[in-house]
């Protein structure tokens, strides 16, 4: 099997996006996980060792269940053996006040003597302290071999983007569409979501052009013909539209319509926490990807498949192209078999299947399917490479 490097990056996988970006986002920092830490002590040292390996878990496999398992239940219990860096930082951060979290007080604006009648207050002086940090990193090749030998699919890091379109009903039949300006809490929770599980989300910019094509009442009744439309200027590989009705009784209704590829399905939602309801229909999404992207390394020996590639036209581009393919999950090598011009052909040893690969490389931004990169009739993937 081949050596991994690490990820040391931090994970930044739910962003507002740009129209010109387009299907699979790379997800960078599924290795490592920061953890808040009280003191420096052995204890709670391995204390972050074993939440942040339980959180990696999370991230690589894209499924929380798998921490049921018994090898990766005695992995956590020792997972100092898998750690390959730790960093410590610290930062102030604001503590409220009695009155601030009970609201009395205003911890950010200064008060207007003008709005007063008698002395002016002055505004509360924020009280910080220092918090502690701990990021851990651990060794990819050995928690890949750990997934591997509990025969658990591992999720590459080049992963199918979610778009996500949502319109919102209050008791008075108001609708809108889900922004981050008016809607924070629901938007931070499908970012905290899209961190923890490793899900590359976007949100739409809401410009003039998303808001001409889908209105809050198409959405609401999720016009699956307007919504694919609206759509194509993300080139997302996938969309979750929903709708949330709030009621005066504090009830979380919903409807949500999930597209991938040809296939739609349309579920419902109810719940009384907002956190709950937000999380079920990117479980089930993030479950139903996962399922079909995931690879299980094979142990009945390497399946080979050729990649014929266009466009490599120097040395940079050449390295920058083979290290992409060794770092797939699924390719445990590559080897050079023609250089013709900028017509290169490489043969490709797996471990799973051809079809798995050819799936991964159907996300890919760099890697441009040419007319015959088919499987049928053909042992010869043909791509460009337009890094």
């Amino acid at each position: 099997m081949k050596l991994f490097t690490p990820l040391i990056a931090l994970l930044c996988v739910a962003v507002v996006v740009l129209p010109a970006t387009v299907s699979a986002l790379p997800v960078a920092g599924l290795y490592s996980h920061e953890v808040s830490v009280s003191n420096q002590s052995e204890q709670e040292r391995n204390r972050a060792f074993q939440e942040s390996l339980a959180a990696v878990i999370v991230k690589v496999t894209g499924e929380p269940r798998w921490l049921e398992n018994p090898s990766i239940q005695g992995a956590v219990a020792n997972a100092q053996n898998y750690v390959e860096a730790i960093e410590y930082r610290s930062e102030s951060v604001p503590v409220e006040t009695d009155d601030q979290a009970a609201g009395n007080v205003d911890p950010v604006d200064p008060v207007d003597p003008v709005d007063l009648v008698g002395p002016v207050v002055p505004a509360p002086i924020p009280t910080f302290i220092e918090r502690e940090y701990l990021n851990v990193s651990f060794a990819q090749g050995l928690v890949d071999q750990l997934l591997a030998d509990a025969a658990i699919p591992v999720w590459d890091s080049n992963r199918p983007s979610v778009l996500i379109w949502m319109a919102l009903q209050n008791d008075a039949g108001e609708r809108s569409l889900l922004s981050p300006e008016s809607d924070p809490g629901i938007i931070q929770l499908m970012r905290q979501f899209a961190v923890l599980r490793g899900v590359p989300i976007i949100f739409p910019v809401l410009d003039f052009e998303d808001r001409r094509a889908l209105s809050a009442d198409l959405i609401w009744s999720l016009d699956e013909a307007a919504i694919r439309a609206a759509s194509e200027r993300y080139a997302a590989d996938s969309i979750l539209a929903g709708r949330l009705l709030i009621t005066a009784s504090g009830d979380l209704v919903g409807l949500w319509q999930f597209i991938f590829q040809d296939q739609v399905e349309v579920f419902d939602s109810l719940d009384t926490e907002l956190t709950s309801y937000v999380n079920d229909p990117l479980e089930r999404v993030t479950s139903q990807l996962v399922s079909h992207f995931a690879v299980l390394p094979s142990r009945l020996g390497s399946e080979s498949t050729r990649l014929r590639i266009e466009g490599v036209n120097s040395l940079a581009a050449y390295a920058e192209l083979v290290g992409y393919l060794q770092e797939l999950v699924l390719v445990d090598s590559v080897t050079v078999s023609t250089l013709n011009g900028e017509v290169l052909e490489l043969n490709l040893s797996l471990q799973g299947s051809q079809d798995q690969l050819f799936e991964i490389l159907s996300l890919d931004r760099n890697l441009t399917p040419l007319e015959s990169a088919s499987l049928e009739g053909s042992q010869v993937l043909h791509y460009r490479w337009v890094r």
